[in-house]
Parts: C-alpha cells; sequence; structure tokens
C-alpha cells in the first residue's frame, strides 16, 4: 500500500507555457519534470485541431501542455494508477486546462477513444517489453492515417524494431540521452506479415 505523504509543488516553463504542478512522492518524478519528456515534448508541436492522448499520464505534464497550446477539449489523459489520475485532473483544474478528459485505464484496456493526431508516451523502464508492445500496438489503431506517435526511452534497438514492425518505418531523435520515437501511421494495416490490427469496421479497437 502507498504511503500517505503530502503533496510536493514543481513550477515549470515548458514549451513556452507556464505550469504549476501538485506531485507526490509516489508517482514518477515527483521533484522536478522528468527529463525523457522535455526530450520527447522537444520533438513534438501540437497543432490546434489535434486530437492528443497523454498515454501514461503520471500527474499530467504531457496532457497539459497539449492542452495549453490547442483546444484542451481534445486532449485525453490516461494512467492506471487512480493517485496519478487525481494528481492529473488537480493539475487541469489549477493550470485552466479543466476542458481535458483524464482516464483510469491500464493501457487501453479500458479506454475506447481513437482518432487521435498524437499520441505520446513514456513507457516504465522495465526488462519485461509487454507494457510499450501493447501501448505501440493499441497506440496504433487508435492514430488517425496521417497520426504520429510519440515515444521516449533510453534503450534504442527494441524499440526501433518494434515500431518499424508496426509502423513500416521511424524517426529516432537522440535527445539529451534519451531516443525519442516518431512514427507516422500511414496505412490502415501493420507493416509486418503476422501481425494484424484487431479493430474493424463497427467494432471498438482494443
Amino acid at each position: 500500500m502507498r504511503m500517505s505523504a503530502p503533496a510536493a509543488t514543481i513550477d515549470a516553463t515548458v514549451k513556452g507555457v507556464e505550469l504549476r504542478l501538485r506531485t507526490a512522492p509516489g508517482l514518477f518524478s515527483p521533484r522536478a519534470v522528468d527529463a525523457g519528456t522535455l526530450a520527447m515534448l522537444s520533438r513534438a508541436d501540437f497543432g490546434p485541431e489535434d486530437k492528443v492522448l497523454d498515454l501514461g499520464c503520471g500527474y499530467g505534464v504531457v496532457g497539459l501542455v497539449a492542452a495549453k497550446l490547442g483546444q484542451a477539449d481534445r486532449v485525453y489523459l490516461l494512467d492506471k494508477d487512480p493517485s496519478a489520475v487525481e494528481m492529473a485532473r488537480a493539475n487541469l483544474a489549477a493550470n485552466d486546462a479543466g476542458g481535458a478528459t483524464v482516464v483510469l485505464s491500464d493501457g487501453f484496456r479500458s479506454f475506447f477513444e481513437t482518432g487521435f493526431d498524437k499520441i505520446l508516451c513514456n513507457p516504465p523502464y522495465q526488462a519485461d517489453f509487454a507494457v510499450p508492445k501493447h501501448f505501440i500496438e493499441k497506440g496504433f489503431n487508435r492514430l488517425v492515417v496521417g497520426g504520429s506517435l510519440f515515444m521516449v526511452t533510453k534503450r534504442e534497438l527494441w524499440y526501433r524494431n518494434k515500431i518499424t514492425s508496426v509502423f513500416g518505418g521511424v524517426k529516432v531523435h537522440a535527445v539529451d540521452g534519451y531516443f525519442v520515437f516518431e512514427a507516422t501511421r500511414k496505412t490502415t494495416q501493420y507493416a509486418a506479415k503476422g501481425l494484424r490490427p484487431r479493430s474493424r469496421a463497427g467494432l471498438r479497437p482494443r
């Protein structure tokens, strides 16, 4: 059980957006905005009409920036941790971005929104690749054709190969010791033979 602890506050300016963020010790990067997240955001731009998903939102940095630079009601934040979801909602409200939607879901398993122009994700660092595999394969299904996935890690080879097998290609940007992956959905089908998107016309993508 997570021990209760007082929330902390971070003041940060990200992509020209001034933010005041409440965090808690049990959440990811509670003392400062994560450097990997900043690296990813340095490669992603948000248009005024973009529909954006902050996948694994934590206390909401990516979603907040997207909401402030675009339309908040076209921004979704998702996390499996109830504490992260609660904190993200509080931060959206405190930074005048309350029109964004925050969802409690383990990846895409309880989340059915689709048609995203951009999905951004800083996946957990672990030996098991099941989580990023789920994010990459199911994220592809939720993008519009022409939409892009952005992902940041400190490991390159597996992510480069996996993203390429799904999207057919990937740009890899080296930023401050991180690899930022940028892949655009160009077709309705996965690139590699043997991979099949599970979404079908009239059915919810999973």
